[in-house]
């Protein structure tokens, strides 16, 4: 699975920018951050289930339509390296937050390590999945949590190409402010495009000082052809 350019493009990224985003909104577009012959090669292991280590059906769990697969070890390179890159200056972002929120949990500068947290508290499932939609499929609004070590911010990489390989199957965030109805962001993604986004919670500033929003995450119904999604979730499972 390559990972042709990817170093360079995640040399490029502009994290002051990216920063400012998601302290504005709660989620950053990353464009072409994946070549469409990388995502070709990922969307097209989806059939390989040596590969993964477990396949879940949504509509049998009530979480929607479509279906989706968790990559078992040793992660794709591409996945590898998504998760090792991104995380540094997301760290950094992550502990602005927390210290924002009033949250006394701070995260390691390197992924290495805490993934190791991760495996100390149990939590030693890989949960980068690869995410599978066809016609009429959507993706109720959730949150990726997974066990007590929770990393706040996750990537999601669209591999397919709208308007070519599928219709419809936006991808769509809502926040909840205290005593507010909630705000839904669909965010426009072409292929090769992330989005970078909160996980649960984030400080949005107010005039009595920062508080804390929720934020969930979900696909709108496709309206023809099939999707793919590769979702890169830097805490491991219980």
């Amino acid at each position: 699975m390559p990972a042709t350019g990817l170093d360079e493009r995640l040399a490029q990224l502009d994290w002051p920018v990216i920063g400012q985003a998601l302290d504005r909104q709660g989620w950053a577009v990353l464009p072409a951050l994946l070549a469409p012959r990388t995502c070709e090669a990922v969307a097209g292991c989806y059939d390989d289930d040596t590969r993964f280590r477990n396949r879940v059906v949504m509509q049998r769990h009530g979480f929607g339509q479509g279906e989706y697969k968790y990559f078992d070890h040793p992660l794709p390179d591409t996945v590898q390296q998504l998760r090792t890159g991104l995380y540094p200056p997301l760290a950094a972002i992550a502990n602005r937050w927390h210290d924002a929120m009033g949250l006394a949990v701070r995260f390691p500068p390197d992924h290495a390590a805490f993934i190791a947290r991760c495996h100390a508290a149990g939590q030693r499932r890989p949960t980068p999945l690869l995410l599978r939609y066809g016609e009429g499929d959507y993706n109720c609004l959730h949150q990726d949590l997974y066990g007590e070590q929770v990393f706040p911010l996750q990537v999601a990489v669209l591999l397919s190409q709208p308007g070519r390989d599928f219709t419809g199957g936006e991808f769509v965030l809502t926040e909840q402010r205290p005593r507010m109805q909630s705000r839904a962001d669909v965010v426009p993604l072409g292929q090769g495009d992330a989005v970078v986004f909160a996980v649960n919670q984030r400080p949005v500033q107010g005039t009595r000082g920062p508080y804390r929003v929720t934020m969930r995450h979900g696909v709108s119904r496709l309206r023809a052809g099939q999707r793919h999604t590769l979702g890169v979730i830097f805490h491991d499972a219980t």
